[in-house]
This record gives structure tokens, sequence and C-alpha cells, in this order.
């Protein structure tokens, strides 16, 4: 089943609120930036390389600081908002400064221990259910806080707690230890608060970097071939603690193909038009033409769609609260006249919100 008009329109406002920010800070020349000389003197080495492919050194150099910031806002939001929509779910943080610590008890504390001390000197391998047996019991020994744990995708059923941590296809050295501990501790303090439902606590990825387009389904995946490309992860996770690519974003939807559709979605939006587009749908006086409600179709922006083929009750509305000498008629007014997007590119919920109470 294909995701639904609410969820396509959510994934959609991310990807607009996305372009627009990145759109604000594109280097459209490197005249602010023109001496970077460290960056210059090392790329001599390469000059050879290059020739051919770059033209203008500042230029190159301001945009690679353009694309780290693109990879920071998917890595940081984009990724972990898009899977809260599909799944229903948020962040959570079960730390001393945010939401306190859970508690653990004392024999939960020190079968995390053994096992990682099991697997960091090679006297086990990383084993789901064998791991689970050992976190998964009630026990009489004194409880303390659990260390400091969050999850950035969580959410809960009547029988399943779930937490996923999402991470950089190309994780830090040495970063897959702290993660298993982490995900230890998250399990075993998650279990004592919910021991009548079934714990599942995963590593997600979003994509899957060593598929090659030229042969392979860029929405693919090869588990085994994309693990070996992380330092220490195989040593640390098993294969069935990973949600990799197409894998990942199938379980948050529970449906087949979701990614080809998040990026079936991107692709209809991220055009070289876009900007014209989007400040098409911001001016206020195109929201009652064709070519509008054409391109909110496009963008699958439901809501908005909602507003202008209720327009003219809206319009009655305020109408009646003027003849009616209503007081917030002056108010209502200006927030029909206020652009559907705000300046950092997300919808304004509220002036939607307000406008919907004058359809009743």
């Amino acid at each position: 089943m294909p995701l639904s008009n609410e969820i396509k329109e959510k994934v959609s406002l991310e990807v607009i609120k996305v372009l627009v920010s990145r759109f604000d800070s594109f280097p459209e020349d490197a005249s602010n930036n023109r001496n970077a000389p460290f960056h210059e003197a090392f790329l001599n080495a390469f000059s050879d390389r290059l020739e051919g492919k770059v033209s203008d050194t500042p230029f190159f150099i301001s945009l690679s600081s353009w694309l780290q910031g693109l990879n920071t806002t998917l890595g940081q939001s984009f990724f972990e908002h898009v899977a809260h929509h599909l799944c229903g779910g948020e962040k959570r943080e079960y730390t001393s400064k945010k939401l306190g610590n859970l508690k653990v008890s004392q024999q939960q504390r020190n079968n995390i221990a053994k096992i990682i001390a099991d697997i960091s000197n090679g006297a086990a391998t990383p084993n789901l259910q064998q791991e689970d047996e050992l976190l998964f019991q009630r026990d009489n020994t004194p409880l303390i806080d659990a260390f400091d744990f969050s999850a950035d995708v969580y959410f809960e059923t009547d029988m399943h707690v779930v937490a996923i941590e999402l991470k950089s296809v190309k994780p830090n050295s040495g970063e897959m230890r702290g993660e298993k501990q982490k995900i230890l501790e998250g399990k075993a303090a998650l279990y004592h608060l919910y021991p009548h439902k079934k714990v599942q606590f995963y590593i997600g990825f979003p994509f899957d970097p060593t598929v090659d387009p030229k042969k392979e389904d860029i929405t693919s995946f090869s588990k085994s071939r994309f693990l070996d490309s992380i330092i220490n992860i195989n040593k640390f996770f098993a294969s069935d603690e990973t949600l990799v690519a197409s894998e990942l974003w199938d379980f948050l939807a529970n449906e087949k193909n979701t990614m080809e559709e998040l990026l079936e979605i991107i692709n209809t939006i991220s055009t070289p038009s876009f900007l014209d587009k989007y400040k098409f749908l911001v001016d206020t006086s195109k929201r009652e033409t064709p070519e509008c409600l054409e391109q909110l179709k496009e963008w699958n922006l439901f809501s908005e769609i909602e507003l202008i083929e209720n327009d003219l009750t809206i319009l009655v509305s305020l109408s009646d609260n003027s003849l009616n000498g209503s007081s917030l008629n002056s108010s209502l007014i200006k927030v029909y006249h206020k652009m559907p997007f705000k300046s950092t590119g997300e919808y304004n919920w509220e002036r939607y919100y307000t406008l919907k109470k004058l359809m009743d």
C-alpha cells in the first residue's frame, strides 16, 4: 500500500524546508570567501586530477562547505523527522537533563558489563537472542539509575517498544563500542519500565553507500558488504540489530517500497525550478489560480488545497464575523492574508488551523 496523503504531505514539507534553508546558503560565487590559503595550498597536489573538472578553486571550497552543511541537515533533522512521520514516533532522551534517568537492576548492569567485556576481548561474538536473555529478566538485586541514553526514533504499541538510533553511513572510528553499550543499557531500562512488552533497539542507516548505481538499484543494499565497510560494527553488533537503507524505511512505515516513494517525493520537488515554484506558492495573490492548485497537488500540499477549496466558506465566515461586530474579525483577516510558509520554509500550521475553524 502506498504512503497515505497525510504522510506524503509531511514528508513533502520536510523536503521544502530543507531546500529553502539550503538555497539561502548556496554559494553563488566565492567573492566573500576568497582567502582559504591552507585549503588551496593542499589542493595544489590534486591540480592534475581537478583539471577540467574544477575551474574555480575558491568556489569549489565554498561548495564543499555547503555540501557538508547539507549532510548535517539530513543527518540531524531530515532523516529523523521523516522517520517520525512514517512510524508515528518521536525522539526520546532518558537523561538527567531531559526526561530523567530510568532504572536498571544491579544484575542487569553486571550483565551489560560482561557482554561488553566478552565482545571486546574476543571471548564472544554479538548474539541478539543470548544478550536479550541476559537483559530481559527480573531479579531481586538493587535498582540503580540507568546511564543516559536516547533514541532518535521511538514508538510504542500495546505489545512492543521500538527504539532506533539513526547513524551516519560513515560513523567515526571507535564509535561502535559506545553505541553498543548505550543500546544494551537502553534495552535493559526499557524492559524494566515495560516488563510485559517486547523491547527492540536497532541501529539504523538511511542508505547503503556501497551500492553501485550503474549495476544495482539505488534503494537496494548489501548488508554484509555495507557492515564490512564500518570499523568494528561486526565486532559489536549482530546483523539483526541493524536496519539498512530500504530495510529501515520499510520497517518504519510497515510497508514495502517506502524508500522508493520517499525518493520520488524528493525528486518531484527538488528540481531547478523549485525556487520559482516556491515563490509562486507564497504569493498570496496567486492562491485562487488554477496554476496554484496544480502546483499544490504536485507537491502533495493537501492541507493548503483544503483551504483553497473552502475559500468561499472561509470568506463568508469572515463576513459574518464582521456583520456581528466581532472583535476577532480584524485579526482573522490578517491571518487569512498570511503566506502559507514561514521565512524558514516551514508550513504555517497556526494559520491553517485558524482558517480551518472558519470552515466549520
